[in-house]
């Protein structure tokens, strides 16, 4: 009788399970799908994609992460490579779409080595020695930059709206961008939360204006009170301007009307005293940033005080940055230092809606941004288009470095790569070689994508460079290799040392995982590993693989 070895099932009935190379080819393949998805957006001659949501939501944009953020991404490998977009987006505000092609790309190289039996370990530490070698060089070559220099605040700014479609708005955009964060700037610490973009459809887009103050989306309180008011003195109270309720809950027996006379005038007592004091500190406009008795609003309009309630905590802060004003919690201890100041306060229809415009503040800290297009979906790539030039520009400011864009950095790199991975031994020279082939995906999709012949190309961008010219790239509208720099297509630094590091770091992520379990979803049968669609993606555009 022939011994049976039973089977033992240590998961339960469902799950399912993928290991070795089969869930590392998964992996990969999940993460070049991601890469293939919004390559054909990247550079200036990119393309755009339409996503239509569950609701029939319609966005229109090349801008990568708010691609993949609107794209129902289901398969686990590939929501890492979208972590790639999201950390770029936090930590610097553009080159998304670079840092996740060029993830993908570190994983088609990084197949090829693991079809010759290379152990994904040796890959993954030949791609750690290759990206610390990197970030390096970056910083070796790169060329400083500083609030004084506005010619090349405007060329960045430039470089980062350049694929955007704002209609020919780009210098008027970037002149915007440039002066709201130098406004906003503290020396290289730069808080881009202080600068508030206001969207608003029905005019063209180089109407687009800049507020050295602030826009609100509230209406005055009372139609009495005047509809501007220059040289403002401007109260922040973080008070109700009414009688409070009390804390307990009381009765109060009223025998004699005169005692309820007494209540009602005592109302009207605390009331006119606020009032009082608000008029005593010398201020005629008050942002309030919670409720306002009717009786307080009609005495503040006998005042010619102008007067907005339930104002955001945050846009109190920024008014308080704007002005120079002080935000005060007792109105009782409201002073004419606490006052913010500004050379007009007014009432503005903008898009059919009821607004208040704060300007020409004398130094303002915090500043507004009117996005205008002729259509919502082109608001919305306006908007799209300052948030990547301010967020360039604050990079650039942060650490002072920059580099030329166009390509020209990837070959560059790519080049000092190669040189490197020669000096080390053994298979990770391999994989710095291969990581270094790997930033050639960025001149080779710049040209694919303004119908060049990237072949062509490169050779070119490699000949250029052998010949010491570090910021020979791509012009794909003049479809030559030129000076980047010269041509004022400069991008800061911390765009490239941030894709670098989270492409890389993505890339090593997905190389060391070779065993997937999928677990069965509601008793149901689990998802092939690696299967995982990308749903919510257009029609035509597939699954993962």
């Amino acid at each position: 009788m022939v011994n049976q070895i039973q089977p033992i099932f240590i998961l339960p009935e469902g799950t399912l399970r993928s290991m070795g190379k089969a869930a590392q080819k998964s992996n990969i393949a999940a993460g070049r799908a991601i890469a293939d998805a919004i390559r054909t957006t990247l550079g200036p001659k990119g393309m755009d994609k339409m996503l239509v949501g569950s609701t029939g939501d319609i966005v229109i944009t090349n801008d990568g992460v708010t691609i993949l953020e609107e794209m129902d991404i289901e398969n686990p490998a590939a929501k890492m490579v979208v972590e790639v977009a999201k950390v770029q987006e936090a930590e610097v505000g553009d080159g998304t779409t670079t840092a996740v092609v060029l993830a993908g790309e570190l994983l088609k190289t990084a197949e090829v080595l693991l079809d010759k039996n290379i152990h994904p370990t040796v890959i993954c530490d030949g791609y750690k020695k290759a990206a610390e070698k990197a970030i390096e060089i970056l910083e070796e070559i790169s060329e400083k930059v500083s609030s004084s220099e506005e010619d090349k605040l405007r060329n960045i700014a430039k470089t980062a709206m350049i694929g955007k479609n704002v209609s020919g708005g780009h210098d008027k955009l970037a002149e915007i961008a440039v002066d709201a964060v130098l406004h906003i700037a503290d020396g290289s610490d730069v808080n881009i939360d202080n600068i508030k973009i206001e969207k608003k459809e029905g005019d063209a887009v180089n109407k687009t204006s800049l507020i050295k103050g602030l826009v609100l989306d509230k209406e005055k309180v009372h139609p009495s009170m005047p509809d501007k008011v220059r040289n403002a003195k401007i109260a922040l109270l973080d008070a109700a301007i009414e009688v409070k309720d009390t804390e307990t809950d009381a009765k109060i027996r009223v025998s004699d009307p005169s005692q309820l006379q007494a209540f009602i005038e005592q109302e009207d007592r605390l009331l006119k005293e606020m009032v009082n004091n608000i008029v005593k500190a010398g201020a005629n406009v008050v942002f309030c940033q919670k409720g306002i008795d009717d009786l307080a609003q009609h005495y503040l309009a006998k005042k010619k005080i102008y007067v907005v309630r339930r104002v955001t905590k945050s846009d109190m802060e920024k008014l308080a940055r704007a002005t120079g004003g002080i935000i005060v919690s007792k109105i009782k201890e409201l002073d004419k230092s606490d006052l913010g100041s500004a050379g007009l306060v007014q009432a503005k229809k903008l898009g059919g809606e009821d607004m208040t415009f704060v300007e020409d503040c004398r130094n303002p800290k915090a500043v507004s941004i009117i996005a205008r297009g002729g259509t919502e979906h082109v608001v919305a790539e306006v908007e799209r288009a300052l948030k990547d030039a301010i967020g360039d520009l604050a990079a650039a400011l942060s650490n002072g470095l920059c580099v030329a864009g166009g390509g020209a950095v990837e070959i560059e790199l790519s080049k000092r790569l190669k040189e490197y991975a020669d000096k080390l031994s053994g298979r990770e020279q391999l994989a710095a070689l291969a990581f270094a082939d790997a930033f050639e995906v960025i001149p080779r999709t710049l040209a694919e994508n303004a119908g060049l012949d990237p072949i062509d190309i490169l050779t070119e961008l490699r000949a250029a460079h052998e010949k010491k010219n570090k910021w020979a790239g791509v012009d794909v509208f003049e479809n030559k290799v030129i000076d980047m720099w010269k041509a004022g297509v400069i991008e800061p630094l911390k765009i490239k040392t941030q894709a670098v590091s989270s492409a890389s770091d993505a890339a090593i992520m997905l190389l060391r995982i070779d065993d997937i379990v999928s677990a069965s979803k509601s008793g149901g049968p689990a998802m092939p590993p690696g299967m995982g669609g990308m749903g919510g993606m257009p029609p035509g555009m597939g699954g993962m693989y």
